[in-house]
């Protein structure tokens, strides 16, 4: 089995940490994927602490009776610099109850991963959150975040027959959420609801391409990208059926959300001051 895990985003560089985690839940529902988390922290007591725990009660309270919602919080009080951006998106098969569930616990999960950090992802079986003090809202990301390929099963024609049949209806399926099956083959691709149709497609196209091209002959396989996802596996042979040590040593992925920026700004602030001096 190969497990390759990259950046957030495309757009910038980050410093990329690992971290082995266990599963925090014994629930399908709330098994963890992966998890992101901004290296620039705030400072506690200060109004961008009070944004990110509103924002966080929001999306819990939220999630009861919908299964996708966005924010933008600012306590009165609050500079620009302290607004902060968040959103939720559950798997589109979930009850109202077993979504609120699983956005508590990725909430309670990125308290603990992502203590006093300006940003935060995480994802679950059944649910993605997301938090930033940089709006990411409604704005299309196709950077790969996590890709998992299964064992090959070498050339079987058939099962790679099916396997690609269920790519080409979840390509056109045409919905946020979408399932599909043939034979023992099972398929499932969604999009975080903050995009449009056209940018859902243009997603999942992308996930959906490199799962085919890059899990090959994989008897099942698993493509993140920031804003979607795509999936497949033979009928109990899937990602979730490994041994228990291979589920806990999946890789979790502490990325700088916005190191990047930081660290270009602080060099090319020193680099102008070196140009000064040299005058």
């Amino acid at each position: 089995m190969s497990i390759q895990a990259l950046s957030l985003s495309s757009l910038m560089t980050f410093f990329l940490t690992t971290s082995i985690l266990t599963q925090p839940s014994t629930s399908a529902i709330e098994s963890f994927i992966y998890g992101g988390c901004s290296q620039l922290k705030y400072t506690e007591g200060t109004p961008y602490e009070s944004n990110v725990n509103s924002l966080l009660t929001s999306l819990v309270n939220s999630a009861s009776f919908a299964t996708s919602n966005k924010f933008k919080i600012s306590v009165p009080g609050s500079a620009p610099t302290d607004v902060v951006y968040g959103l939720f998106q559950c798997r589109g098969d979930l009850r109202n109850s077993d979504c609120r569930d699983c956005v508590a616990r990725s909430v309670s999960q990125l308290g603990n991963l992502c203590f006093d950090s300006t940003g935060g992802a995480l994802q679950l079986e059944g649910c993605f959150v997301k938090y930033d003090n940089i709006s990411f809202l409604g704005v299309e990301d196709k950077a790969v975040v996590l890709k998992k390929c299964g064992p090959s099963i070498g050339y079987d024609s058939e099962a790679l027959t099916r396997r690609d049949a269920v790519m080409d209806y979840l390509a056109a399926a045409g919905q946020f959420f979408r399932v599909g099956g043939s034979g023992n083959v099972q398929g499932v691709a969604q999009c975080v609801q903050d995009l449009d149709l056209s940018e859902c497609q243009d997603c999942l196209s992308e996930a959906i391409g490199r799962l085919k091209s890059e899990c090959g002959s994989a008897a099942w396989g698993d493509m993140f990208l920031g804003k979607c996802y795509a999936r497949y596996s033979e009928r109990g042979v899937s990602s979730k059926s490994g041994s228990n040590d291979e589920i806990e040593k999946t890789l979790a992925i502490l990325i700088g959300l916005i190191a990047g920026v930081a660290v270009l700004i602080v060099f090319l602030s020193i680099f102008s001051k070196l140009l000064e001096s040299g005058k």
